[in-house]
């Protein structure tokens, strides 16, 4: 069986997170991820957890290729890796349309190409080895690394839906970042992963509400699951999954613009498959399916629907 890890920083003020991150060593958790969107950047909580729970391997999940120079971005993982020597772990991958070209005004092209030239710039860089690439995405003249490269590798993840990330994750990165999908299609996914590696890690990013009041769950998942199924990357990741048929009604409701409409047509079974949810027990027996199915990593993310306690929620889903 993987492991479970938490989604940080954990639902309390930054600085409080001390007593959180001790707690989850407590709980039994063995890693804690970031993300990287609109609130905190991906590395600061991970510093934090460093610091106060220095039993925990930490990674991203994720850093976008774009939003840094490659200069910028080499110096932040070693900075991290000298902070959680042989604990951190990159996560990497394309983001999207609206991280990089609405909110940092960065031209979203060739994402494939951009995470792929990305990942291999850090590779040579974290050797510590002077640095000019001239790849077709981004170009480094002479760069060093001013500080001591890492003492152990930095496993480096790529996040990956379909199946070209999939393939680069196995075969150039050290494994895959995946999320918005079911239980069963972690089949799937994993198998176009280890084709490349057999022994690479796969980290899901799995949104859990431990609340058996099914009916509201079911109403707030599904505004939750329409603010990325309707991104265009995630909807061509859901056709190719076999969801075409049973999301099409909803997707032609919002694309006519009928918000309302298009949740009422978004099927119970579809956030059942994507949104762990029930009791404590019946959220981890369905957590531990993806695990079964190859994730190595199962990186929890609590969804407070229904009004739930968020901090309550990591207690309650704590691994048996």
């Amino acid at each position: 069986m993987g492991n479970y890890a938490m989604t940080v920083p954990l639902p309390r003020g930054l600085d409080d997170q001390g007593t959180g991150f001790r707690e989850l060593v407590d709980l039994g958790y063995k890693e804690a991820w970031s993300s990287e969107a609109n609130g905190t950047d991906a590395f600061s909580p991970l510093v934090l957890g460093a610091v106060h729970a220095p039993e925990l391997r930490l990674g991203t999940a994720i850093v976008p290729a774009y939003t840094r120079g490659p200069a910028l971005l080499v110096q932040s993982v070693a900075t991290m890796a000298a902070i959680a020597p042989g604990r951190f772990a990159l996560g990497v991958g394309s983001s999207s349309n609206v991280i990089v070209e609405s909110w940092n005004g960065i031209p979203f092209v060739d994402p494939y190409k951009k995470t792929r030239d990305v990942v291999r710039f850090l590779k040579q860089a974290l050797t510590g080895e002077k640095v000019s690439v001239d790849f077709e995405t981004l170009q480094v003249k002479g760069f060093r690394l001013g500080m001591e490269p890492p003492s152990a590798p930095v496993p480096i993840l790529v996040a990956a839906l379909r199946e070209g990330m999939l393939r680069l994750a196995g075969r150039e990165g050290d494994g895959a970042i995946i999320n918005w999908l079911s239980a069963e299609d972690v089949k799937t996914v994993s198998g176009i992963v280890h084709e490349q590696g057999p022994e690479k890690e796969i980290v899901a990013r799995i949104f859990v509400c431990p609340n058996p009041d099914t009916e509201t769950v079911r109403a707030q998942a599904k505004r939750a699951i329409a603010a990325y199924l309707n991104v265009p990357v995630y909807r061509a990741f859901h056709e190719w999954l076999g969801r075409t048929e049973v999301l099409k009604e909803h997707w032609r409701k919002w694309d006519e613009g009928d918000r309302a409409g298009s949740l009422e047509a978004m099927p119970d079974s579809v956030v059942d498959e994507l949104i762990v949810h029930g009791t404590p027990e019946e959220c981890r027996n369905h957590i531990d399916k993806y695990l079964d199915n190859g994730v190595t990593t199962a990186a929890l993310m609590v969804m407070p629907f229904g009004g739930i306690d968020p901090n309550q929620a990591i207690k309650d889903l704590a691994p048996r």
